[in-house]
């Protein structure tokens, strides 16, 4: 399949969305109104390949072999992402912590779960996603399918683990959810993996590689202002930003084994160290991973406030500032991290390029099953 193939079907999803259900609630009289499910059916049988390797050199996406991305899939975890009935109490739904209006990324410095909980990091940013090796800010989990099995069972949505194979089965009275998940897991039907499964197969499609810096790096000199190629090229020299994000994705945590994960003093400053968020350190039990987090990609950083694993610096520019300036002090603080001497106008070029990785995608709702 070729990418052009790729990215219509893609763009086709809210449609057939809209098209499916629009067939399920016809009546047997209706034979005309029927004809579009003959689509439909004909379409997501096709294997989606992931997206190729473009021309400035994303990686390749790894994609599971017991979760091979179709269409079908893509479409129903698009409805399982915006759907609330998936939480305990019917109030929240994946995109309540990943909304258009944040970029994608948590509203608040800490995300709140089901039950208005707060739970203990900042929401981060999902586009390109389907790029990491490891999912959380601790990269406990090992795959998307585990990630959204984990926020479903978890805080997030709050059902509790031993609690998906009975919410599962409510979810399954939805005559759609019932019908397509039987062709889409011909051999499982609807079951707490399958639903994990078909949420990771609709993340997998929210690839941003279309932004200003893109078409620049195409060749494109007029996509950046003049005051964006200058942050660009302090990005890539003075500031050296790019050792934590390099392009083309931005984060050195992407298509990188188990990915990357560095100590840069958030959360550590005036608290006891016993009450230090020891980020990687909880799952490798490494005292070398100390209060480590996951690099963040910094693709759509301009709209996605505040910062963070913690959310706890509120702009863009106190961001770029606090790593400009060295990060902050503590047992564990990256090598990497050293006070560039950026002046205010490298800082306002700074935030100027980091401008041109805004992503012009949002996620679009499409219409639930009922």
């Amino acid at each position: 399949m070729t990418r052009t193939h790729f990215t219509r079907l893609v763009a086709t999803v809210t449609m057939l969305i809209i098209a499916a259900i629009a067939v399920s609630s016809c009546t047997k009289k209706e034979e005309k109104a029927e004809e579009p499910q003959a689509v439909v059916e004909e379409a997501v049988i096709e294997e989606v390949a992931p997206p190729p390797a473009a021309s400035y050199e994303f990686p390749r996406m790894k994609v599971p072999e017991d979760n091979p991305n179709t269409l079908l899939k893509a479409i129903i975890g698009a409805q399982l992402f915006f759907d609330p009935r998936l939480s305990v109490d019917g109030t929240r739904s994946c995109y309540s912590c990943h909304q258009n209006e944040h970029g994608n990324g948590g509203e608040t410095p800490l995300a709140v779960g089901a039950k208005k909980k707060q739970l203990t990091r900042h929401s981060p940013v999902i586009w390109n996603v389907g790029y990491l090796d490891r999912f959380y800010w601790d990269g406990r989990a090992a795959s998307l399918e585990a990630q959204a099995k984990g926020a479903w069972g978890g805080g997030n949505m709050g059902v509790g683990a031993e609690n998906l194979e009975e919410k599962t089965k409510q979810l399954s009275k939805i005559k759609l959810y019932k019908e397509t998940f039987a062709r889409a897991f011909p051999d499982e039907g609807m079951t707490p993996d399958t639903v994990a499964k078909a949420i990771a197969s609709y993340e997998r499609t929210l690839v941003c590689d279309k932004t200003a810096y893109d078409r620049f790096a195409r060749g494109n000199a007029a996509a950046l202002t003049e005051q964006q190629k200058e942050g660009w090229e302090i990005f890539m020299g003075k500031s050296q930003c790019a050792a934590c994000h390099a392009p083309p994705l931005f984060s050195n945590a992407m298509g990188v084994p188990d990915g990357v994960y560095y100590n840069v003093g958030i959360g550590t400053e005036g608290v006891a160290e016993e009450e230090v968020d020891i980020g990687r350190a909880a799952v490798t039990e490494l005292e070398a991973d100390w209060a480590a987090f996951k690099v963040p990609s910094l693709r759509n950083v301009s709209k996605s406030a505040p910062y963070f694993h913690d959310g706890s610096v509120p702009t863009l520019e106190g961001a770029v500032r606090l790593m400009a300036s060295g990060g902050i002090d503590n047992k564990n603080k990256s090598s990497l991290l050293a006070d560039r001497g950026l002046t205010e106008e490298e800082i306002g070029a700074l935030v100027a390029f980091l401008g041109a990785l805004d992503c012009p995608r949002t996620l679009v709702k499409p219409q639930l099953p009922k």
